[in-house]
């Protein structure tokens, strides 16, 4: 005779969203000051620094200076991308016209921008899975910031799975966005480092 395990199957069966759902619920309450996402199945969790938070606020005000106080800009604020990836980014700008789906939540296809801040402990994910997520969701501009090298690295024109465009542009000199979706002109001379 066998015996079938049914709680087994049933979690077999689960998709991948209820599985991210399951997993953030195990990681409930999250401690104050740490951020958690799960990118490709792996569970990261790490401190917000100061360094980090000046570069944040510095990208949503320039957002907000660009497109006003209602602009759509959100920080650490969960968007699952499959594929066992419930990212929260540093800064995701929306399209304007996105709305939440029938469960609350935003889809990868309402993110127009997307700007990771490095940490040493996530830098492999911001610069790999995470780069390679998001151009596949077709996120037009992604821009990763790391105040370690001093470097902002623009990626835009999502197309087959990968960007086809990339700019390296160290501290201090402006990040030139006018030729995306995003039109404005990111000012990087107060970015600290660390």
């Amino acid at each position: 005779m066998t015996v079938v395990d049914t709680d087994r199957i049933d979690m077999a069966d689960t998709s991948d969203e209820r599985t991210l759902d399951e997993m953030f619920e195990w990681l409930e309450p999250t401690p104050e000051g740490f951020k958690v996402e799960i990118v490709e199945g792996t569970v990261h969790m790490s401190p917000q620094r100061d360094t980090h938070w000046e570069i944040i606020r510095r990208i949503v005000r320039a957002l907000e200076d660009r497109f006003g106080m209602d602009v759509k800009a959100l920080s650490d604020v969960r968007i699952d991308f499959g594929e066992g990836n419930g990212f929260a980014p540093d800064v995701m700008k929306l399209f304007e016209k996105s709305a939440k789906d029938s469960r609350g939540r935003w889809l990868p296809e309402h993110v127009e921008f997307v700007a990771e801040v490095i940490s040493k402990g996530t830098a492999a994910a911001d610069y790999g899975p995470k780069k390679d997520a998001y151009a596949a969701a077709g996120i037009p501009v992604f821009l990763i910031v790391d105040p370690y090298t001093g470097r902002c690295l623009l990626h835009s024109e999502p197309k087959d799975a990968g960007y086809h465009k990339k700019l390296v542009v160290d501290f201090g000199i402006d990040v030139d966005l006018t030729g995306t979706s995003v039109d404005l002109v990111l000012k990087t001379d107060a970015f600290p480092r660390d």
